[in-house]
């Protein structure tokens, strides 16, 4: 399993940005898709997943700001995000997860990329 995230940059709030994540190594048209960031000094948070048949579930912090999709014959996950805060600053993971509603996730026993950086400030 090989992930990239790509799209991340320095922003003010109330910006938009596009992240991308590039998947290979497995059949992911059949894996549930997962958002997840990691602010300074915290663990890692769920931010969004998709299921294989394109249904969207979101955290309640990014609910109706950020949009989650998939382009399974490109092996693409996207992650637009719109009006940005700053506690939107995080690293920002894809995994092939399902980490709906999860309170707390742990980094052990699944596949990760290097993250791509968002950062929100004015």
């Amino acid at each position: 399993v090989q992930l990239v995230e790509s799209g991340g940059g320095r922003v003010q709030p109330g910006d938009s940005l596009r992240l991308s994540c590039v998947a290979s190594g497995f059949t992911y048209a059949s894996y549930t898709m997962s958002g997840v960031r990691q602010a300074p000094g915290k663990g890692r948070e769920w931010v969004a997943t998709i299921s294989p048949d394109g249904r969207p579930q979101y955290a309640r912090s990014v609910k109706a700001r950020f949009t989650i999709s998939r382009d399974d014959a490109n092996k693409k996950l996207y992650l637009q995000m719109c009006s940005l805060k700053p506690d939107d600053t995080a690293v920002y993971y894809c995994v092939k997860a399902d980490f709906a509603w999860y309170a707390t996730i742990s980094p052990l026993g699944y596949d990760w990329g290097q993250g791509t950086q968002v950062t929100v400030s004015s």
